[in-house]
């Protein structure tokens, strides 16, 4: 899997989707350097040694992140409830999208969990 499969994918969104799409894939990118850019479960995602970090997604009427851990939820905490909404899945909107803070957070806070540390 490389930058191109993930390049190709976003391509392929409705033109008002890549805007969001491309904005969270440089968040990750900027927050986990070292992980590798990978399609999985069928939408573009990162891994970090092997090991899943996060994938995301476009939808008609919002936008995902997955996943939300426990320790997403607990680093977070009330910030983040909103966008909780199912298990292991942050929604969020145009009107009401995750800021590059957050999403920072969850990152690290995801980077902790893959390398063992949390």
């Amino acid at each position: 899997m490389s930058s191109q499969e993930v390049d190709d994918y976003m391509a392929g969104l409705p033109a008002q989707k890549q805007t969001r799409m491309r904005e969270l894939r440089a968040w990750i990118k900027a927050a986990a350097p070292e992980a590798e850019e990978v399609i999985t479960y069928k939408m573009p995602g990162f891994k970090l040694n092997g090991k899943f970090l996060v994938s995301y997604d476009a939808y008609k009427n919002h936008y995902s992140l997955f996943p939300a851990s426990e320790g997403v939820e607990k680093a977070l905490g009330t910030e983040i409830e909103p966008f909780v909404t199912g298990k292991g899945t942050i929604s969020f909107t145009e009107e009401k999208p995750l800021t590059q803070a957050m999403v920072e957070t969850i990152i690290k806070v995801r980077l902790k969990e893959v390398r063992g540390e949390s």
